[in-house]
């Protein structure tokens, strides 16, 4: 036994470059599971600076210098979140709200249906198992509006933290952008010298990341507007909430779809009931959704559907565990890696075997 993990060892490790790319991952691990609440302004930082660095180069091909670049990216990037907030926000908000308050008459309305369904189908339901699950669905909605008051109160003691990454923030993106040579090449000197298995598997992943992050904000733009649009055409109520919703549900593949259909149902149950005009909303918003799996998914993230959907679900799990929302929201950059260095990992057995062929 001793002898087989000998061998596995000397297969796997015998490379200097195998032990720095073990040792830049385990650092790289342990500072973000330990450091995660710490750094998470740098973490919007630098998902901002992925996102803006295309329009930047772009703008350094026309002529203009890296800190103008940067300068007119950033005003341009907070003109159009301000006008989102202006725009998009309070009507969101007041949504909400009035979700909030129907709710009760959502569940009264469900309530006199299950009633029914024992007389309807005596043989199924039982009429104790209705009021239970009618009564623990009720205490569930008087905690969650007790939840939402105590949450909005503790909130007000983060609004100095809120202002301060207000401020923060937008100056970590304007220097990531602006000193991006720089800071890469600082990074490069504390790094350990035989990185070159390291360095190619940054140079897959650097690539990846981009992507990433450009095509969830085209998804998310582009399958909330959708939604919005076909939402406010059938006369749904709540339609610019919901959009937002599904919108932000496709941060959390395959599951967020899920959970947000929850409420799209729920809506649309209490404002038409099991009619015609139900069931053509539910036809659209599955098409949606099959439009964005089938299609708009894989023009937009070529390489991360070469991953089995239970991987991916996996690495939601796994990774959102370890670190919230950010590891869902990096879960499938965060498997690829995982791939990527598996894919990378020198093999001295598989090297000494090709070596001695003819």
């Amino acid at each position: 036994m001793l002898a087989l993990l000998f061998q596995w060892y000397r297969r796997r490790f015998s490379d200097p470059e195998a032990i720095a790319l073990l040792i830049i991952l385990l650092a790289a691990f342990s500072i973000l599971f330990f450091f995660s609440g710490l750094l998470a302004p740098l973490l919007v930082a630098i998902v901002l600076a992925y996102l803006l660095e295309w329009p930047t180069v772009r703008l350094q091909r026309l002529g203009c210098s890296r800190t103008a670049a940067t300068s007119i990216v950033l005003v341009i990037f907070a003109g159009l979140l301000l006008v989102m907030m202006l725009i998009v926000a309070p009507v969101a908000w007041q949504q909400g709200i009035n979700l909030m308050r129907d709710l009760p008459n959502m569940l009264n309305k469900l309530y006199v249906y299950a009633a029914g369904l024992p007389r309807r189908f005596p043989a199924l339901v039982d009429a104790g198992i209705v009021d239970v699950i009618v009564e623990n669905l009720r205490a569930r909605v008087t905690g969650l509006g007790e939840s939402v008051v105590k949450y909005s109160l503790a909130s007000l003691m983060g609004l100095m933290t809120l202002a301060i990454y207000l401020v923060v923030v937008p100056l970590m993106v304007f220097f990531l952008l602006k000193d991006k040579e720089q800071m890469l090449n600082a990074v490069r000197r504390v790094l350990p010298r035989n990185r070159g298995l390291a360095g190619q598997v940054w140079l897959e992943m650097n690539q990846q990341i981009t992507n990433y992050i450009r095509g969830k904000v085209v998804e998310m733009v582009v399958v909330g507007v959708v939604t919005w649009i076909a939402f406010v055409l059938m006369g749904l109520n709540y339609a610019l909430l919901l959009a937002v919703l599904v919108g932000l549900s496709v941060l959390i593949p395959y599951i967020g779809a899920l959970v947000v259909t929850v409420p799209v149902i729920g809506v649309g149950l209490f404002q038409w009931g099991l009619g015609s005009d139900f069931w053509t909303m539910i036809v659209v918003y599955l098409i949606v959704q099959a439009l964005d799996g089938n299609l708009l998914v894989p023009v937009l993230f070529s390489e991360a559907v070469n991953l089995h959907p239970l991987v991916i679900i996996l690495s939601v799990v796994i990774f959102g565990g370890l670190w919230g929302f950010w590891g869902v929201f990096f879960a499938i950059p965060l498997a690829t890696l995982v791939k990527a260095v598996v894919h990378a990992w020198p093999d001295t057995l598989h090297a000494d075997e090709h070596s001695v062929e003819p």
